[in-house]
């Protein structure tokens, strides 16, 4: 029986095995059908198969050599999942089926033994099992096809039954509206709100669904309204049938067209415009014939030639207009058009205009040749004018000054804007004020003079200046700013340039600032500002080069005076005695070329006039042929300064020369400048350095700076000097002083208590008071603790010994005390008696030292002051035994003797115990009696290990 199966006449068959059967199946198929059998006799050679070769249908014994069919069929199962596989075999069974059908065969064959029945069965059945996996298949595309456009995220798709009520909604149809689309499933298509409301939409809508309900497909533009009054939507609607032609559903897909209607209506919209610029535009179109006779006149005309439409056609041929031979014949014949012809024509006033001219050769309505006519004539101008800026802008590079430019600006500002009248003002920041720098005659002659205007807003210029924009007027009377109603100017422009100042061009005429005439002014002004930002910039470079030049000059000169200062400091350093001092000052200070003459002098108190102790330099008779006397003013500046102890600098000798008589002297020895300077360390007077110079202004502030801290160097060495004459003296000078000043702590301690106070040493200093032992006579030490209590200068009183009238206190000062001072310069404050009427100090100072220097320190701190006595003493063992014992001991080790010696500690018998001290000093008493037995043993040794000591003698000598 032969059996016809036109669905494998294109198949694509695997046969696997090597039974007899499926060799008959194999001819069979290729004897009835047109289909490709490919027969492999393993499982391997089949997987092989399928992954080179699209196969439609396996067809396997169950029975091979390396595994079963059904375990075959698990393996194509995982590569070609769609591929129908049949499994036959002539020795199955039930459960051989069952497996098979678990595995997922497409069918089971039992081969019987009647071969050509079961061969033409066979081949129906693989037919069958190729056209439902066919069929499967292209279910499947199509599902996936409509879900694919179902999810386009770009169209709105609706899915309808048979009487048009919703059934599905995609994405983009839902975010079209606000509501719930679940909610809507099952309503009517065409109630549903995504359509506008009115009857028309909603009818269209159903019209949709009627057609699509017969089957045919068809599209209509709705509005969205009132869901989005902007949104169309282009529906399209195809009915969905099953196999047998019978409706299923219907599809309506909406595709969101208002870009494309809004693009439609802008390009009609556009063609309306384009309409109305061809009839408005500037440029001027004309056609004529080939003898030059207009055809067609643009409306417009008028705006270029002053004349109407039928004023134009009047005139004979365009050559009239335009001028004769404005182009070559030949050479529109051969290129058709001719472009950018630069011609002149006149306009029916009579002005002038430059015109671009394009011709084509066309035939439009009878006409040949158009002409199209653009105005360039402000173009031309502002060409010509920004010419002449750019040769402005050149002229402004040779501009040295502000002046200079102002003037190039006035001068060529016509010739770029096309004003006559025009002015600078330029900011003057010391008097706040704008002065008119440059004016053109025009302006003079229509404005007037041109004041100086103050920087505010009450002016125009000060306006314009202050607000820094620009300010435009049609007619300059309408500004209530303008400072001069006479003025003939109408129009004018006030445009600032920068912080520099403001330009000013103007006009008799109303409205003669265009457009072109405004920006050409504003290029002026930006290249003028640019040109004053340049001097500017150039000027500060100059002045910056200069105040460098003049700091270099500052730094050689302060490096050569430091060079001289630490050569003297050396000098000052090494130095053994005043006079090694003064000279190394005067000779390193006038081996600098910058200085004279120098020298140092002390006043005589008896004349009131300056000694010079030293001098070095080109001195040239100065010092003995002038007296310096000591004066505040008019008299030599060493004078000067030796009376206020103050710095006096003369940095022109030559001023005032009739005034001072010592300027006549200097002037003559070449001496043009003079700084003098006082010796001062301590508030003591070492004397005056005077030095002098050859040329004017030669102390300049850092200089004065340095030689005046070379002053304080000097008096700080010339004490120092004193303190080490004075350890090194022998001989001593004794001076007694009788005061009468209230203030002082012990006078003034004395009367409050009524006793008498004696000083004799012990002072000590800390960081905040000064500690003084005093003896007290005459009065209880209760009484003294309360009056010391009360007063300003005392902060600490604490009693160290007392009897029935009298005891030693020890008291805590807030000042410094005078002996301290003295010990500065080598003096030693050797006793101080005061009592309710009088008050007498004893002082020691060293031969070596100047006993001048201890009295002006007394007189320097009191108020009235008299040396009662003068005695010199040899005291060199004293001296001796006294520095080294004190040199030997500590401050706490002299606190602790001191404080026991004027408490009785060493009287016999004791007026204070140990234990009673050492509570006092705030001790233990064993820490009391250690310091004690240090101090002794110092103490003896300082007397006894001297071998040889003289013998002190004295002489007194009472003034």
């Amino acid at each position: 029986m032969t059996v016809t199966a036109p669905t494998l006449d294109t198949a694509q068959i695997l046969v696997v095995g090597s039974t007899e059967w499926l060799e008959a199946f194999t001819d069979a198929v290729r004897s009835q059908t047109g289909a490709s059998v490919r027969a492999v006799s393993n499982a391997s050679e089949a997987l092989d198969t399928v992954g080179q070769i699209s196969i439609d249908c396996v067809v396997t014994e169950y029975t091979l050599r390396e595994k079963t069919g059904v375990e075959l069929v698990n393996c194509l199962k995982e590569t070609t999942p769609s591929t129908p596989i049949i499994l036959g075999t002539t020795a199955g069974s039930e459960a051989v089926a069952s497996e098979a059908i678990r595995a997922g065969v497409t069918d089971y064959i039992a081969v019987t033994e009647s071969a050509d029945q079961t061969m033409d069965d066979l081949i129906e059945r693989t037919a069958d099992a190729v056209r439902i996996a066919e069929e499967t298949t292209t279910r499947d595309e199509r599902a996936q096809q409509f879900e694919a456009v179902f999810q386009d995220t770009q169209t709105a798709t609706w899915v309808l039954d048979r009487q048009g009520s919703l059934k599905r909604v995609n994405q983009p149809a839902r975010e079209m509206i606000d509501q719930d689309c679940d909610a809507l499933i099952g309503e009517t298509f065409w109630t549903l709100p995504w359509w506008d409301e009115t009857e028309t939409a909603r009818q269209d809508v159903r019209q949709l669904v009627a057609e699509a309900r017969e089957g045919q497909f068809s599209n209509v533009v709705v509005f969205q309204a009132p869901a989005n009054p902007h949104r169309v939507l282009d529906l399209s609607v195809r009915p969905v049938k099953n196999d047998r032609g019978d409706l299923v559903s219907i599809v309506v897909e909406g595709i969101d067209v208002s870009e494309q209607v809004r693009l439609q209506r802008d390009l009609q919209e556009s063609e309306e415009l384009h309409r109305v610029t061809l009839k408005n535009m500037t440029d001027t179109v004309l056609i004529t014939n080939d003898d030059g006779e207009y055809t067609y006149v643009c409306p417009n005309v008028h705006f270029i030639f002053g004349y109407t439409a039928e004023e134009i056609y009047e005139q004979e041929t365009i050559d009239e207009l335009i001028g004769e031979n404005l182009f070559d014949r030949d050479d529109l014949a051969e290129n058709r058009v001719l472009k950018n012809i630069e011609c002149t024509a006149t306009d029916k006033a009579g002005r002038e205009h430059t015109l671009l001219v394009n011709v084509r050769e066309v035939d439009i309505q009878g006409g040949s040749v158009l002409y199209s006519c653009r105005d360039i004539t402000k173009r031309k101008q502002r060409e010509e004018a920004l010419a002449t800026l750019q040769e402005l802008a050149r002229s402004f590079l040779y501009a040295g000054t502000h002046d200079e430019i102002a003037q190039h600006i006035v001068e060529d500002s016509s010739n770029v804007i096309g004003v006559e009248a025009s002015a600078v003002y330029l900011f003057d920041a010391d008097a706040n004020e704008l002065r008119p720098a440059a004016h053109s005659q025009t302006m003079r002659d229509l404005h007037g003079p041109l004041p100086r205007v103050h920087a505010d807003g009450d002016t125009l210029p000060g306006h314009g200046f202050i607000t820094g924009s620009t300010q435009v007027f049609e007619n300059i009377h309408n500004s209530d700013r303008l400072e001069n109603r006479a003025t003939d100017l109408r129009s004018a422009c006030y445009i600032p340039l920068g912080d520099h100042g403001v330009f000013v061009a103007g006009s008799d005429a109303v409205g003669a600032f265009d457009d072109v005439t405004r920006e050409l002014a504003d290029l002026l002004a930006a290249a003028a500002e640019a040109a004053l930002d340049r001097v500017t910039r150039e000027s500060t470079l100059r002045t910056q080069e200069r105040q460098l030049q003049q700091q270099n000059d500052q730094l050689t000169t302060l490096n050569q005076i430091n060079e001289t200062i630490r050569a003297i400091d050396r000098a000052v350093v090494e130095a053994e005695s005043r006079e090694e001092i003064d000279h190394a000052v005067c000779d390193l200070l006038t081996s600098d070329d910058r200085f004279r003459f120098a020298w140092i002098g002390t006043v005589d108190p008896t004349t009131e006039t300056l000694e010079a102790r030293t001098w070095a330099g080109n001195e040239q008779g100065y010092l003995d042929g002038h007296q310096f006397a000591v004066g505040a003013s008019g008299t030599e500046p060493a004078g000067q300064t030796a009376a206020t102890d103050e710095v006096t600098m003369v940095p022109n000798v030559a001023a005032d020369l009739r005034e001072d008589s010592w300027r006549t002297d200097a002037l003559r020895r070449d001496f043009m400048s003079v700084l003098s300077i006082p010796l001062v360390y301590n508030d003591l007077t070492y004397g005056v350095l005077t030095v002098y110079a050859s040329t004017r202004d030669a102390f300049d502030e850092m200089a004065q700076t340095v030689l005046t801290e070379l002053g304080e160097t000097i008096a700080a060495a010339l004490s120092a000097i004193e303190r080490k004459n004075a350890l090194l003296t022998t001989s001593i000078t004794r001076l007694v002083f009788g005061i009468e000043d209230s203030t002082f702590i012990l006078s003034r301690l004395a009367r409050e208590a009524d006793c008498t106070l004696t000083y004799k040493g012990g002072v000590q200093q800390t960081t905040d008071r000064s500690y003084v032992f005093v003896t007290v006579d005459g009065a209880a030490i209760e009484t003294l603790q309360d009056s010391a209590s009360g007063l300003a200068g005392i902060d600490d009183v604490q009693p160290i010994s007392a009897d029935t009238d009298g005891g030693v206190l020890r008291l805590g000062l807030t000042e410094p005390f005078l002996a301290l001072e003295l010990a500065d310069h080598g003096a030693v404050f050797r006793e101080a008696v005061a009592s309710p009427t009088e008050t007498t100090l004893t002082i020691d100072a060293p031969e070596r030292v100047d006993g001048q220097t201890a009295r002006q320190l007394v007189t320097d701190t009191f108020a009235d002051v008299t040396l009662q006595s003068k005695q010199t003493l040899d005291q060199a063992f004293e001296r001796d035994i006294h520095a080294q014992f004190l040199g030997a001991l500590t401050d706490r080790q002299l606190e602790v003797t001191q404080t026991a010696y004027y408490s009785g500690f060493f009287e016999s018998p004791r007026e204070s115990t140990g234990e009673e001290v050492a509570a006092l000093l705030g001790i233990s008493p064993p820490a009391f009696y250690q310091h004690i037995r240090t101090v002794q043993r110092k103490l003896f040794t300082a007397v006894f290990e001297e071998a040889n000591h003289p013998v002190a003698g004295q002489t007194e000598q009472v003034e």
